[in-house]
């Protein structure tokens, strides 16, 4: 019976996430406009409702209805299994994010607000997150385009790159918490975050986090200045929406991994004063602001900062942040092992 209630719990945690996911990622298409029209001191969306509020769903209906269009050449399979990768390994991400302190009781029932408590959560995400390039590396090739098919070129090879020092910037996390679990990660940080015990490591994996994305000024897969729309070039309709909508996915999901991994995550000053369930309450309101902010730092800095050309990023990833990340982990370990 409680293994029965704990299931459901569980199911009904990952629907609520899934929808929370799909909510935070519609209105950041939404913000985004707003930021943008803000630096660039203009109003943004405010046709569609109050506001513009309704602008996200008008422009998801607007997708639904557009006209639907496959190249005669491509791969029909591939086609379609190219976005839906995509948007799949995006969604999975934040299934090991725990969002309040570990336990909280519900007619004496003990439950944790996260999905799967893994205890090689961090090598999950970033089994995930390697997995997503394939929607995008499928996407350009099954399109039987010169331009989508480089796009597709350029974000595998610009993740390859990345993902090594991303990997590599958590290596200290790893030894200072002596464990893979990310409930351990933030519970070694309820007095000391992490970005203030590794800045070096949280600045490497922050710029790794906008090349994971494609966000600009990573945006080199589909730079449409040299490759008109990059990897989905061919696409229209909700496939388009897919693509585009992954990324926003992602956003949300990299600020949730970065606000664990770094901030603390549900931690919060003076969290132990308060009474249990207040604490959780309070906790997951913390760690979905900091999610927020890294969420408006992405576009902020989309908006402040000009793309990249592609030599410009090979050289950064391989030339100076791989060395970086590893002489991170050297001195680390170094560190660690006389402690």
């Amino acid at each position: 019976m409680i293994l029965a209630s704990v299931f459901t719990f569980k199911i009904l945690l990952a629907v609520v996430l899934f929808v929370i996911t799909l909510g935070v990622a519609a209105y950041s298409t939404y913000f985004e406009r707003k930021v943008a029209a803000f630096m660039q001191d203009r109003i943004g969306p405010n046709r569609a409702g109050p506001l513009g509020l309704l602008q996200p769903i008008a422009d998801g209906v607007k997708m639904i209805f557009k006209e639907e269009h496959r190249p005669a050449g491509s791969n029909r399979i591939l086609f379609i299994l190219g976005p839906s990768i995509a948007m799949l390994t995006a969604l999975m991400t934040s299934a090991v994010i725990p969002w309040s302190p570990k336990y909280f009781e519900i007619g004496g029932q003990k439950y944790a607000l996260q999905i799967a408590d893994l205890n090689v959560g961090i090598l999950y995400i970033f089994g995930v997150v390697s997995l997503g390039v394939y929607g995008i590396l499928i996407g350009g090739w099954s399109s039987n385009n010169k331009y989508s098919l480089l796009g597709a070129v350029r974000a595998s090879s610009q993740m390859i790159s990345y993902e090594l020092a991303m990997g590599l910037s958590i290596i200290p996390i790893i030894l200072g918490s002596e464990s893979l679990q990310m409930s351990a990660i933030v519970e070694s940080q309820h007095e000391v975050w992490n970005v203030f015990k590794y800045p070096i490591g949280f600045l490497i994996f922050l710029i790794c986090a906008f090349a994971e994305t494609n966000r600009t000024p990573f945006d080199l897969p589909e730079c449409e200045t040299e490759l008109v729309g990059g990897y989905h070039t061919e696409y229209t309709s909700m496939k388009l929406g897919f693509f585009l909508f992954s990324e926003y996915v992602n956003m949300f999901a990299s600020s949730a991994v970065i606000s664990t991994l770094f901030f603390g995550g549900y931690h919060f000053p003076g969290m132990s004063l308060l009474p249990a369930g207040i604490a959780v309450l309070v906790g997951v309101g913390v760690l979905f602001a900091k999610i927020i902010f890294f969420i408006f730092f992405f576009m902020w800095i989309r908006w402040t900062i000009p793309r990249f050309r592609y030599d410009q990023l090979m050289h950064l990833g391989w030339q100076v942040l791989m060395p970086l990340a590893i002489l991170l982990v050297v001195v680390y370990g170094a560190i660690f092992s006389f402690i």
